[in-house]
């Protein structure tokens, strides 16, 4: 016989709203956590919110929590999951090899799925998802967006604070908008570029959504160095989005039909490697085997992709310069390099790009403290907790300003944005240049004015 408190208890379990039965957190991942708390000092929303749950540790219990049935999934808890950068620090942190990045990959999913956010949530989630994984679409905002910079109105918009007044998350969003140039309006890149010289590999390469418009330059600067050091470049017109916002974000279902569409752009292009010069993205690409990994039809097109991505530095340090290198000042150059989370910890390349980097004469390389902690930028974290990523990027700023150096050199788009954004706020004009584009400044013999 039931007593009253066991009717309730019953009552209360069938009303938790939890994980559904579609690849939840797996418990045997969630019990190679230890507890030990060596992640504390290395994520970046603990050390701003210092809460438990706010840790690798805590969201680790609020999984096991819920998978039980013992907890829900509410704002109470979401908002601890939201708060996450996805950063990796902990991966590497651990020294249990926690797999971290596999439980939270199966967890934001199921928050999209049964987790009703509210209307203002849903509203600016529905913006960056419908917007930024589509450059054909960001295309359409080039014009007028440049008419708003052109015009002086984002003077007006910046000085009297009244985005901010209306959204936090759109002034965010308006903070970081990079300046928009004519050239964003140009694709003066072919489907095939010839190698200089003898023809050492044939290579595809990504472009990437906000890259190939508000960073051009950067793209233009990888084909020339890898066709100075005898690669022939392919670029198929076909190319979308990596999948890399929404995959960081739980869209499950965006996220594999883009990578579909990425993996088809390439088939029957006979590539010895598939080149990415944005940290964020490189590190999804060579997920593809695991998003699609329940996929019949392009489980193994998937795994096949995967393990022909390279990022550019990577695959420049494997295969050796072959392009002579000039130096591009005229007295020593003070450099720090600034590593990008999903270069450093997702695909594990730090010593690459400083390798290339001495490799340019008159370059001194120096480090920041805290060189592993997050900027903030964390794909669209800065745009949906801009407190936490104001912070962060603060502090980085700090951090590389610190170091006394002449330049700031950073393998992703997002990075940059945020650090230039802290960097005016601080009244500091110093460059933050991407490593490919020194190299190739390098092997053209182009000057740089300290």
């Amino acid at each position: 016989m039931q007593t009253e408190d066991t009717n309730n208890n019953i009552a209360t379990l069938s009303s938790i709203n939890g994980f559904d039965e579609q690849n939840p957190p797996n418990p045997k991942l969630i019990d190679t956590c230890v507890h030990c708390g060596f992640c504390l000092s290395t994520c970046p929303s603990y050390r701003v919110i210092g809460k438990e749950m706010d840790s690798p540790r805590g969201r680790i219990y609020l999984m096991d929590a819920i998978n039980k049935g013992e907890i829900s999934l509410n704002e109470a808890t979401v908002e601890h999951f939201d708060s996450c950068l996805g950063c990796l620090a902990c991966v590497t942190t651990c020294p249990s090899g926690v797999q971290y990045d596999k439980l939270l990959v199966a967890t934001r999913p199921q928050i999209e799925r049964n987790y009703p956010r509210s209307l203002p949530d849903k509203l600016i989630r529905q913006i960056i998802f419908s917007l930024f994984p589509y450059p054909d679409r960001l295309r359409f905002l080039l014009a007028p967006l440049l008419v708003y910079q052109k015009l002086g109105l984002q003077k007006i918009v910046r000085a009297t604070n009244l985005l901010k007044i209306v959204s936090p998350r759109l002034a965010a969003m308006e903070s970081i908008l990079p300046k928009v140039t004519f050239k964003a309006f140009q694709n003066n890149l072919p489907t095939v570029i010839p190698a200089q010289g003898k023809k050492r590999y044939r290579v595809g390469m990504i472009l990437g959504c906000v890259q190939r418009l508000f960073f051009s330059p950067v793209n233009e600067a990888t084909v020339r160095v890898l066709t100075a050091n005898g690669c022939e470049v392919v670029i198929p017109e076909s190319q979308g989005c990596c999948a890399a916002l929404p995959e960081h974000q739980g869209q499950k279902q965006q996220a594999q039909s883009l990578a579909r569409q990425m993996i088809d752009s390439f088939a029957d292009t006979e590539v010895d490697a598939i080149i990415i010069n944005a940290a964020g993205c490189g590190h999804t690409l060579k997920e593809y085997g695991h998003i699609l990994e329940d996929d019949a039809e392009y489980k193994e097109k998937a795994q096949e992709f995967a393990s022909k991505v390279k990022d550019v530095q990577e695959f420049l340090v494997t295969v050796g310069l072959t392009a002579k290198l000039l130096p591009i000042t005229e007295e020593t150059l003070t450099l720090v390099y600034q590593d990008a989370c999903h270069l450093l910890h997702g695909q594990k390349i730090s010593v690459q790009p400083r390798q290339l980097l001495k490799q340019i004469p008159q370059v001194k390389l120096v480090e920041p403290i805290d060189a592993a902690l997050c900027c903030g930028s964390a794909g669209v974290y800065n745009m949906l907790q801009p407190e936490i990523a104001e912070e962060l990027g603060n502090q980085k700023v700090e951090n590389l300003l610190n170091t006394g150096a002449d330049l700031i050199a950073s393998a992703n788009p997002g990075c940059t944005l945020q650090i230039n954004k802290h960097l005016k706020m601080q009244g500091k004009k110093i460059d933050v240049i991407h490593p490919i584009e020194l190299l190739d400044f390098s092997i053209r013999g182009i000057k740089l004015q300290k």
